[in-house]
């Protein structure tokens, strides 16, 4: 598939509108329009309802160790700013970025790529920021350039080796800018913290200074003892956040893939340290799993653990799951979602203060001063398994826990197994990335006939029923004889259980084009034979097929193909 037809889909069919376009748009924010809401929502409700709404307390999920809870929060976009002092974002949320002296534009260092080209006795790396199936055609318009040759001399132009991205170049001297004109005009890499910053209150000085947040986890956290105290939850046991979150990144590209302002959808699910790598596992598995049941299978989706030196400072453990988007090159897959095991970082950072990654075991970081760094809540977030406790203290001959905490102060975890600092398993998932992901697997092209029996390309996005923004449309097939009345009469019946459209413009074939284009699993057509025996044909979007249904009988009829 070629990613342009996509996104010329999404802008006519009315999926995806580049924000603010009328003034020229805004890089990196994108706007969903009424049918790419519904997808966007679709894909957020079904993950909402598969983790958290539908999920049985009760019993043990396959490959679970355990019955485990579920619960739900929404955040503040807007926290404490030591919240992102605590967690590293601060000191550590940095991409790297290079400028060019020449046109002062900026670009983050690893998204520019290149290729050495010869030609006139010299070597230089001509780079571009062009779209992968863009590259090549545009280093080589930037070569002849460079070297002042003509297009019809591009064959004195000598390539030398693949693409390679700029940070695996060690000769910075003999780099042509992406857009500059002279070599070596592009600064050395250097860190820029990718928070948006903001001001709360009117004075705007330095203390009122705080930062939208970048990522929805850190509100989990910091509400912790909140859910414990209020809901009766027990470890383990999980909460799940959908919110929006915003980061400043340095070139955002690749449609909305990489953008400053996304969705994300999040669980940190808490446990006991040592039922932790069994509960990482789990949740690896079953994220998974989740994507191929929502329709991204076979190739282009695949489950990659993270290579010792990949992983994060608080992380013993990382899988991504991973999809071969169109516009990365051949082989190349983009991030859909992180499985983390945080290990107790978070939590114990919000108790102490900000962990010093270099350490291990994690320590608090000092300051010149000797104290923390950056100072925590002083709260204490740990958890004390009273179940256990209560069923134990008897066998063990102990009155109160003090009495047991006494007896064990020099062991490495006094209170442990009963009271400790829950380690954490983070599935973190872009709802637009997946959004984007189930729009590039779902678009496809086949023959199919027209009302004349002609076979004609078709457009289709054959999205699983569950994400279809509309869920089924209803045609009369003829603007006569009483058909229209009878159609919007079955499409009010079904407008009460589904997301469903009205249509008696155009031949009927037009019709159907129109609802593949948009990826509508059913159509239904009301025609002479329904007022006879009150039956309509249903048409089934990807295999064709067609069938006919009672009118009082189709609600029954789809609902269990919607699911």
């Amino acid at each position: 598939m070629q990613m342009e037809k996509l996104v010329s889909l999404c802008k006519r069919r009315g999926f995806l509108f580049q924000s603010s376009e009328i003034y020229g748009g805004l890089q990196g924010f994108w706007d969903y329009g009424p049918l790419g809401v519904e997808l966007k929502r679709n894909v957020k409700e079904a993950w909402w309802r598969d983790m958290v709404n539908a999920h049985d307390d009760l019993t043990a999920p396959a490959g679970a160790p355990s019955p485990y809870e579920m619960t739900g929060l929404d955040c503040t976009i807007i926290m404490h700013p030591q919240v992102w002092k605590c967690s590293g974002h601060y000191d550590l949320f940095h991409d790297h970025m290079v400028d060019c002296r020449e046109t002062k534009k900026r670009y983050r260092h690893d998204q520019v790529r290149g290729r050495w080209v010869e030609a006139k006795d010299q070597k230089v790396f001509v780079t571009t920021m062009a779209a992968i199936e863009d590259e090549q055609a545009d280093v080589q318009a930037r070569a002849l350039k460079f070297f002042h040759l003509r297009a019809k001399h591009a064959d004195q132009l000598k390539w030398v080796g693949d693409f390679l991205a700029l940070p695996e170049v060690d000769d910075m001297s003999q780099v042509l800018g992406p857009d500059a004109k002279s070599l070596d005009t592009l600064t050395a890499p250097r860190e820029f913290n990718l928070m948006f910053k903001t001001t709360i209150g009117a004075l705007g000085g330095e203390d009122d200074v705080s930062f939208l947040r970048p990522e929805t986890a850190q509100g989990i956290f910091v509400n912790f003892k909140n859910v414990l105290d209020s809901s009766r939850v027990k470890i383990p046991f999980g909460i799940a956040q959908a919110g929006k979150s915003f980061r400043n990144e340095i070139t955002p590209r690749n449609f909305t893939f990489r953008s400053r302002e996304f969705e994300q959808m999040e669980i940190e699910f808490f446990c006991h340290p040592d039922t932790s790598h069994a509960w990482y596992q789990y949740w690896r598995d079953r994220r998974m799993q989740w994507y191929t049941d929502m329709g991204l299978a076979g190739e282009r989706l695949r489950l990659r653990e993270h290579d010792p030196d990949e992983l994060s400072h608080y992380s013993t453990g990382t899988a991504d799951i991973e999809y071969a988007f169109p516009f990365l090159p051949a082989g190349e897959f983009g991030e859909l979602e992180g499985i983390a095991h945080r290990g107790d970082f978070d939590l114990r950072s919000h108790m102490e203060g900000k962990l010093d990654e270099k350490s291990s075991p994690l320590e608090v970081q000092l300051g010149p001063d000797g104290k923390p760094k950056w100072r925590g809540s002083g709260k204490d977030l740990s958890y004390f398994d009273d179940d256990a406790w209560e069923r134990d203290k008897e066998q063990l001959g102990m009155k109160s826990f003090k009495e047991y905490l006494k007896q064990n102060k020099d062991a490495p975890r006094p209170g442990a197994p009963y009271q400790f600092i829950p380690h954490v398993i983070e599935p973190s998932a872009g709802a637009d990335r997946a959004t984007l992901a189930f729009l590039c697997e779902s678009y496809d092209e086949d023959q199919a006939p027209d009302e004349k029996g002609k076979l004609q390309t078709r457009t289709v996005m054959r999205f699983h029923p569950r994400l279809a923004p509309v869920k089924a449309a209803v045609f009369p097939l003829v603007k006569k004889d009483g058909m229209p009345e009878l159609a919007k009469q079955v499409y009010r019946n079904l407008k009460a259980n589904f997301n469903v459209f009205y249509d008696e413009k155009g031949a009927v074939g037009r019709r159907y084009r129109r609802q593949d284009e948009i990826g509508t699993p059913f159509c239904i057509t009301v025609d002479g034979q329904t007022l006879d025996d009150q039956t309509v044909t249903v048409r089934d979007r990807d295999s064709l097929e067609q069938w006919r249904v009672r009118i009082d009988e189709i609600v029954d009829d789809l609902r269990p193909r919607l699911v």
